[in-house]
């Protein structure tokens, strides 16, 4: 789980990073990293949560 998380992490700053350049600058490159990165984020995150429910539950 501890992997999971870091990985969560790390994919959060890649769309936080690719995000702020297309914010800033209007690089439309960022902007569909950035997207990408969500869609990879929302799967590790629904992940996360089943990991979570099925350690409560030990």
């Amino acid at each position: 789980m501890k992997e999971l998380v870091e990985n969560i992490n790390e994919t959060f700053e890649a769309f936080k990073t690719d995000a702020e350049a297309q914010l800033e600058s209007g690089n439309k490159a960022a902007g569909t990293r950035a997207r990408k990165s969500s869609l990879a984020l929302e799967k590790l995150l629904k992940e996360f949560r089943k990991e979570s429910i099925a350690a409560s539950k030990k």
